[in-house]
């Protein structure tokens, strides 16, 4: 279980920080796009704000104690952190590469969730690879 609670502590870390990322452009995003954009980054970033609950709850499951500091997920995340004073279609874009950035470190959690036979942690995984699959079309559909 060593190998899925380090996994999940990196889902955790990248979600904590895509969270940041996301509520940032949310509040500072400008121009002809901004209702549009302003409310779908609000929409992600609530849905992150779950997921994170979620994976922190999942991690305390397999009897692991949840990392919980800025600089416990900035040692793990591969996120990088937010420009509020780029473009608003270079915030897309942005996004964009950090969604699929978690689907590549979900598809690795998964691995190791089947690897160890964690229906609860595949379930929820493949959950998380549906939402982030359909943010990514819809990106990228809207750049």
């Amino acid at each position: 279980m060593g190998g899925l609670v380090k996994l999940l502590e990196v889902v955790l870390a990248d979600y904590y920080a895509l969270y940041l990322k996301t509520q940032n452009y949310h509040w500072n995003v400008e121009g002809p796009r901004f209702k549009e954009l302003h409310k779908t980054f609000e929409k992600h970033y609530e849905d992150l704000a779950e997921a994170i609950d979620t994976v922190a709850e999942l991690i305390r499951g397999l009897n692991s104690k949840t990392i919980g500091t800025f600089s416990a997920f900035m040692k793990l995340t591969s996120i990088k952190d937010g420009n509020a004073k780029l473009s608003a279609e270079k915030m897309l874009e942005d996004l964009l590469s950090d969604h699929m950035l978690m689907e590549k470190t979900l598809i690795k959690a998964l691995k190791e969730a089947q690897k160890d036979g964690d229906s609860v942690v595949e379930s929820f995984v493949e959950d998380r690879l549906v939402v982030h699959r359909k943010n990514i079309w819809m990106m990228k559909s809207s750049l």
